[in-house]
């Protein structure tokens, strides 16, 4: 699905490998609804990437995930 390109593209812009990439996905597997997963790695990438995320663009996060709001392209936005 994501080519090494992705990953490469990420990395280069938030200094998160691959392997933690993967690894925060693991714990989504099958949880993507679970608000409090979702919340969780939110925080983590939040304090991985140094970017402080508000409550707002939290929640915003959060709902679209929830409602299957994420766009196909995700790849795109980086």
């Amino acid at each position: 699905m994501f080519t090494d390109g992705f990953f490469n593209k990420i990395e280069k812009k938030t200094n998160v490998g691959k392997d933690t990439i993967l690894s925060l996905a693991n714990k989504l597997q099958g949880n993507m609804k679970d608000e409090k997963t979702l919340r969780d790695v939110i925080h983590e990438l939040s304090k991985m990437t140094g970017k402080n995320i508000d409550k707002s663009k939290e929640d915003k996060i959060v709902n679209a995930v929830k409602n299957d709001k994420v766009p196909d392209n995700i790849d795109k936005m980086f």
